[in-house]
Protein backbone atom coordinates (compact mmCIF):
# COMPACT_ATOMS: atom_id res chain seq x y z
CA UNK A 1 0.00 0.00 0.00
CA UNK A 2 1.26 3.54 -0.72
CA UNK A 3 1.46 6.09 1.89
CA UNK A 4 1.34 9.49 1.82
CA UNK A 5 3.48 11.54 4.07
CA UNK A 6 4.62 15.43 5.00
CA UNK A 7 8.18 16.44 4.46
CA UNK A 8 9.16 19.63 6.25
CA UNK A 9 12.38 21.54 5.30
CA UNK A 10 14.16 23.45 7.78
CA UNK A 11 16.23 26.41 7.40
CA UNK A 12 19.56 27.22 9.48
CA UNK A 13 20.09 23.45 10.08
CA UNK A 14 17.23 23.33 12.38
CA UNK A 15 16.05 19.76 11.05
CA UNK A 16 17.82 18.08 13.88
CA UNK A 17 16.60 19.69 16.90
CA UNK A 18 12.95 20.12 15.28
CA UNK A 19 12.71 16.28 14.50
CA UNK A 20 13.89 16.07 18.49
CA UNK A 21 11.37 18.18 19.71
CA UNK A 22 8.25 16.20 17.77
CA UNK A 23 10.04 12.90 19.01
CA UNK A 24 9.24 14.22 22.86
CA UNK A 25 6.12 15.60 21.88
CA UNK A 26 4.53 12.69 19.51
CA UNK A 27 7.32 9.66 20.54
CA UNK A 28 8.61 6.87 18.40
CA UNK A 29 11.79 6.11 17.02
CA UNK A 30 13.61 9.02 15.15
CA UNK A 31 15.96 8.05 11.99
CA UNK A 32 18.35 10.54 11.14
CA UNK A 33 20.77 10.63 8.20
CA UNK A 34 22.60 13.14 7.59
CA UNK A 35 25.07 14.84 4.32
CA UNK A 36 27.47 13.60 5.67
CA UNK A 37 26.68 10.02 5.84
CA UNK A 38 25.53 10.29 1.59
CA UNK A 39 29.26 11.51 1.03
CA UNK A 40 28.76 14.73 1.62
CA UNK A 41 31.78 16.93 3.16
CA UNK A 42 32.04 20.37 4.33
CA UNK A 43 30.07 22.76 6.53
CA UNK A 44 26.91 20.79 5.21
CA UNK A 45 27.98 17.44 6.44
CA UNK A 46 26.41 17.31 9.93
CA UNK A 47 23.29 18.55 8.66
CA UNK A 48 20.13 16.10 8.37
CA UNK A 49 20.06 14.82 4.84
CA UNK A 50 16.63 12.60 5.79
CA UNK A 51 14.95 12.11 9.21
CA UNK A 52 11.80 10.05 9.72
CA UNK A 53 10.03 9.91 12.80
CA UNK A 54 7.45 6.83 13.15
CA UNK A 55 4.87 7.21 15.91
CA UNK A 56 3.14 4.59 18.13
CA UNK A 57 -0.07 6.71 16.52
CA UNK A 58 1.00 5.48 13.24
CA UNK A 59 2.42 8.57 12.20
CA UNK A 60 5.54 9.17 10.16
CA UNK A 61 7.08 12.70 9.92
CA UNK A 62 9.87 13.25 7.89
CA UNK A 63 11.91 16.03 7.66
CA UNK A 64 15.74 17.76 6.75
CA UNK A 65 17.48 20.68 6.52
CA UNK A 66 17.57 23.09 3.38
CA UNK A 67 21.01 24.27 2.68
CA UNK A 68 20.63 27.61 0.99
CA UNK A 69 22.56 26.18 -2.42
CA UNK A 70 20.27 23.06 -2.43
CA UNK A 71 17.45 24.58 -1.27
CA UNK A 72 15.26 28.05 -0.63
CA UNK A 73 13.22 27.64 1.93
CA UNK A 74 9.76 30.22 1.74
CA UNK A 75 6.81 30.94 3.53
CA UNK A 76 4.41 28.09 1.62
CA UNK A 77 6.72 26.08 0.61
CA UNK A 78 8.81 24.12 3.56
CA UNK A 79 6.43 21.58 3.08
CA UNK A 80 6.63 18.62 0.39
CA UNK A 81 4.36 15.83 0.15
CA UNK A 82 6.22 12.66 -0.02
CA UNK A 83 4.79 9.28 -1.51
CA UNK A 84 6.55 6.11 -0.37
CA UNK A 85 5.45 2.94 -2.22
CA UNK A 86 6.61 -0.78 -2.14
CA UNK A 87 8.89 -2.19 -5.36
CA UNK A 88 5.64 -3.91 -6.17
CA UNK A 89 3.44 -0.85 -6.77
CA UNK A 90 6.62 0.74 -9.12
CA UNK A 91 4.22 0.83 -12.22
CA UNK A 92 1.38 2.75 -10.40
CA UNK A 93 3.92 5.20 -8.31
CA UNK A 94 5.69 6.08 -11.32
CA UNK A 95 1.97 6.86 -13.42
CA UNK A 96 1.17 9.34 -10.31
CA UNK A 97 4.74 10.85 -10.40
CA UNK A 98 4.60 11.62 -14.49
CA UNK A 99 0.35 12.65 -14.01
CA UNK A 100 1.14 14.84 -11.00
CA UNK A 101 4.32 16.59 -12.64
CA UNK A 102 2.93 17.02 -15.85
CA UNK A 103 2.72 20.91 -16.31
CA UNK A 104 5.18 21.37 -13.59
CA UNK A 105 8.69 20.95 -13.02
CA UNK A 106 10.48 18.01 -12.74
CA UNK A 107 13.35 18.74 -10.58
CA UNK A 108 14.84 14.83 -10.01
CA UNK A 109 13.26 12.39 -12.49
CA UNK A 110 12.87 9.47 -10.80
CA UNK A 111 15.91 7.02 -10.69
CA UNK A 112 17.83 5.08 -8.21
CA UNK A 113 19.30 7.26 -5.22
CA UNK A 114 22.36 6.43 -3.43
CA UNK A 115 19.82 4.41 -0.39
CA UNK A 116 19.01 1.80 -3.27
CA UNK A 117 15.31 2.85 -4.22
CA UNK A 118 14.19 4.59 -6.96
CA UNK A 119 13.58 8.75 -6.07
CA UNK A 120 12.31 11.79 -7.81
CA UNK A 121 10.66 15.31 -6.97
CA UNK A 122 8.61 17.41 -9.06
CA UNK A 123 7.15 20.75 -8.46
CA UNK A 124 3.58 20.57 -9.87
CA UNK A 125 1.68 23.32 -11.84
CA UNK A 126 0.31 24.47 -8.59
CA UNK A 127 4.37 24.87 -6.72
CA UNK A 128 3.23 22.23 -4.41
CA UNK A 129 6.63 19.78 -4.37
CA UNK A 130 6.10 16.24 -4.40
CA UNK A 131 8.44 13.56 -3.54
CA UNK A 132 8.46 9.68 -4.91
CA UNK A 133 10.43 6.87 -3.35
CA UNK A 134 9.77 3.47 -5.07
CA UNK A 135 11.43 0.86 -2.40
CA UNK A 136 14.29 -1.23 -4.58
CA UNK A 137 13.53 -4.53 -5.26
CA UNK A 138 14.37 -7.24 -2.63
CA UNK A 139 17.65 -9.11 -2.93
Amino acid sequence: MATLNPYLNFADGKAREAMELYQSVLGGELNVMTFGDMGTEGPTAAQVMHGQLETPSGFTLMGADAPPEMVQVTFGDNVSVSISGSHEEADQLRGWFAALAEGGEVRQPLEVAPWGDEFGMFVDRFGICWLFNIAGAAS
